[in-house]
């Protein structure tokens, strides 16, 4: 083969149509993530970015949105915990899975539905 995949750029999550306020809270705010300027070819089209570790978060506008309730991202966290209280604060709901060997995880819903999976891997 005379291709090989490097890695993911950005995971883009749907959302409806003026979510950004809502997008920055939930993905700035409370989840720390630093918002990144769209280009601004593709600004009009509403949504918002955010960087996570090395790879970009694209919160998206769909015009006939509905929340994605079993496909998400899984974002490696360190201090689980931590970020589990903090969620707890704003009321946001802890989903428990069946555990995975070797990592601690729950999931959570972003403000839109969407489902979203926060892990991290033990020593």
């Amino acid at each position: 083969m005379s291709f090989a995949f490097k890695g993911i750029d950005h995971i883009q999550l749907a959302a409806p149509k003026g979510c950004e306020e809502e997008a920055r809270k939930f993905y700035g705010h409370l989840l720390g993530l630093r918002e990144i300027p769209k280009p601004e070819n593709l600004q009009k089209r509403g949504g918002c970015w955010f960087i996570c570790g090395n790879q970009e978060i694209h919160i998206g506008v769909q015009e006939d949105f509905l929340p994605a309730k079993k496909a998400h991202p899984g974002f490696v966290v360190e201090n689980l915990e931590e970020l589990r209280s903090s969620l707890h604060k704003f009321n946001i709901g802890i989903k428990e899975e069946a555990p995975i060997e070797g990592r601690k995880r729950f999931f959570a819903d972003d403000p839109f539905g969407n489902r979203i999976e926060f892990l991290e891997f033990l020593a």
